[in-house]
């Protein structure tokens, strides 16, 4: 079992930033990778960005250059900061972890979602 917790979402200007954070408690020791999905209305859930416990990253091509996912040294925290933000940014953020078991299958836990506005 697996708790994400999001926070840091608002209401931003265009060309403003902000931080996204996710807590991950529970049963956190066999997360292998944890990130950032969006949904906006009427549209797709999409990835954002993901790290993994190894330290790799992936951006989606629209965040890319723009954004930055990191982790905590306890690497239970992540945190993805957005700068140049456009009225296309608009959108709830899912924080995600995926669990992997030993025996190679996975689980795929979902934060509540934070809602993030860019509008002047």
């Amino acid at each position: 079992q697996v708790q994400l917790v999001e926070s840091g979402g608002g209401l931003v200007q265009p060309g403003g930033s902000l931080t996204l954070t996710c807590a991950a408690s529970g049963s956190i020791g066999m997360i292998s990778v944890m990130g950032w999905y969006r949904q906006a209305p009427g549209k797709l859930r999409e990835m954002v960005a993901t790290v993994t416990s190894g330290g790799s990253t992936n951006y989606a091509d629209s965040v890319k250059g723009r954004s930055a996912i990191s982790r905590d040294n306890a690497k239970t925290t992540v945190f993805l900061q957005m700068n140049s933000l456009k009225s296309e940014d608009t959108a709830v953020y899912y924080c995600y972890a995926v669990r992997t078991y030993e025996s190679g299958s996975k689980y795929v836990y979902w934060g509540q979602g934070t809602q993030v506005t860019v509008s002047s």
